[in-house]
């Protein structure tokens, strides 16, 4: 039995802090698991930089309502549910995937949270559990399951290596030539075979 694994923002939606850091003209919020490995420096950097210009989650919030899916994601990700069990693994918060789901036809969807204070601050977060894309990937794997993975970013190479295939999907031209073993495509339909050639 199979199940598929996807990255979220960068795969199937646009990727929130960009368009937030477009919305405010703060480039430094640009930065995202693209470009720094270590998820907890990164998000510490956020956070101080929001913290700075005085901007919350309500903020945030109001640039998320006006983020669509990639043209082609949500027929891509009904047409594999229609295949096969998928879950999609993200390194965002509940606070920010919500409405997103919603446009995506509420899929299962595993991430973090957000401490926010009563003032709409964001004071920290908290994941899941450590590494937690990997660590759902083995859990998955321990109760019979082989899984397929995708992702756009440094943060999806753990369960993209661990599972029975791994894909990497509108990834930067760094990480491709430092992973020229996982097949890179930049269009559904080609990701979408390449996932059915595995389904057993």
């Amino acid at each position: 039995m199979e199940i598929v694994c996807l990255d979220m923002e960068g795969v199937l939606v646009p990727e929130i802090w960009i368009a937030f850091s477009e919305a405010t003209g703060i480039p430094e919020l640009r930065k995202t698991t693209r470009d720094e490995p270590d998820y907890d420096k990164l998000m510490k950097y956020r956070i101080g930089i929001l913290k700075e210009h005085n901007l919350g989650l309500r903020e945030i919030q109001d640039t998320i309502a006006t983020i669509d899916p990639f043209p082609g994601a949500k027929e891509f990700l009904d047409e594999l549910r229609s295949l096969t069990q998928v879950i999609i693994l993200s390194d965002t918060f509940t606070q920010f995937a919500s409405p997103l789901m919603k446009k995506l036809d509420w899929p299962t969807l595993f991430c973090n949270t957000l401490e926010v204070a009563d003032s709409g601050e964001i004071t920290g977060y908290r994941m899941r559990c450590e590494k937690s894309k990997l660590t759902t990937v083995k859990a998955l794997q321990s109760i019979g399951y082989e899984t397929i993975a995708a992702g756009d970013s440094f943060n999806d190479l753990g369960m993209i290596q661990a599972g029975k295939a791994g894909f990497l999907f509108r990834s930067t031209e760094q990480i491709k030539k430092d992973y020229p073993q996982y097949p890179a495509f930049e269009e559904y339909n080609d990701l979408l075979k390449a996932i059915k050639k595995e389904l057993s």
